[in-house]
């Protein structure tokens, strides 16, 4: 039976309005991932900036996410600064029905691998939900090393292992992502992020794309993923470097967050300054350098 952590998960936005969820904007962005086929919706990752989330916005997002994905499954972020926090938050996504969660290890205070160790234990013996575990150094400001992986993916209920980018050079990535599954139990998929390495990824054999661009634009990045997993790894490399000029853009502005926000934006998806403060999102001359992409690769 072929696994529910794999291929394209997409991660949307939660845009917001005058500083409150715009349900509206986010029940259009879950439909249109649904209709467009994606294997799976994320919703509350970094992309939907659920580190700035209340409790009730949380569990809210995580119901209209799972009532308007017809029959996509849904993942929930569950991240938190506490682990009693995270355990409600996971309360919450069960309630809610989701297919599975998404545990970063959130900190203020450096982690050690045992605090990281000890909290996806913790999780892991109070729900039966699938957990997704989510290496995401440039938020979270913690590494994993393989070693960890191997220790927590021996926990009942992991499912998948989300990693950073890997080597661009084929061969490289191969090794880099044969070591890692060396290292885990059968049955825990690995998912690439890192939207510009998705192609490599997959190519080098990861499961899954934990997608942010997916979130907003799951045509091309269907694309990437169908092309891989059907074993089409030069139209999956064509694909992802017809996009360079948009990872570029991620690249030049500090990352996918501002830049798919405006993204959103330029296409009618989600209202103007859609994302939480402080973030104050992309300057008028930077989003035209967004408008101009997404004119120019015909994103809309």
């Amino acid at each position: 039976m072929r696994s529910a952590f794999t291929g394209l998960s997409a991660f949307p936005l939660t845009p917001l309005h005058d500083d409150r969820v715009d349900e509206a904007a986010f029940i259009g962005l879950v439909e249109r991932l649904a209709a467009a086929g994606v294997d799976s919706i994320t919703a509350l990752g970094s992309t939907g900036s659920y580190a700035y989330l209340t409790r009730e916005e949380r569990r809210r997002v995580a119901q209209l996410a799972v009532e308007h994905a017809d029959n996509t499954p849904v993942f929930v972020g569950v991240g938190a600064l506490r682990t009693s926090a995270v355990l409600s938050h996971v309360d919450d996504a069960e309630e809610a029905g989701a297919a599975g969660i998404l545990l970063a290890p959130m900190t203020y205070q450096p982690l050690t691998h045992d605090d990281v160790f000890e909290l996806y234990r913790t999780v892991s013996e109070h729900t039966r939900l699938p957990i997704i575990v989510y290496d995401n150094p440039g938020t979270t400001h913690f590494s994993f090393s393989v070693d960890l992986y191997a220790r927590i993916a021996e926990l009942p209920g992991i499912a998948s292992i989300k990693i950073p980018g890997v080597p661009t050079d084929p061969d490289e990535a191969r090794r880099h992502v044969d070591g890692i599954r060396a290292a885990l139990p059968d049955g825990v998929t690995i998912g690439v992020s890192g939207d510009a390495f998705a192609a490599a990824g997959l190519n080098a054999g990861c499961d899954a794309w934990y997608s942010v661009i997916g979130g907003t634009l799951p045509s091309p990045a269907l694309t990437i993923t169908r092309a891989a997993q059907q074993g089409r790894s030069e139209d999956a490399i064509a694909e992802s470097q017809r996009l360079e000029p948009l990872w570029g853009l991620f690249a030049e502005f500090g990352g996918s967050l501002r830049v798919t926000a405006a993204i959103a934006e330029r296409l009618g998806l989600v209202p103007d300054r859609c994302l939480p403060l402080p973030i104050q999102g992309l300057t008028e001359a930077q989003r035209a350098r967004v408008a101009d992409v997404v004119e120019e690769l015909a994103l809309a």
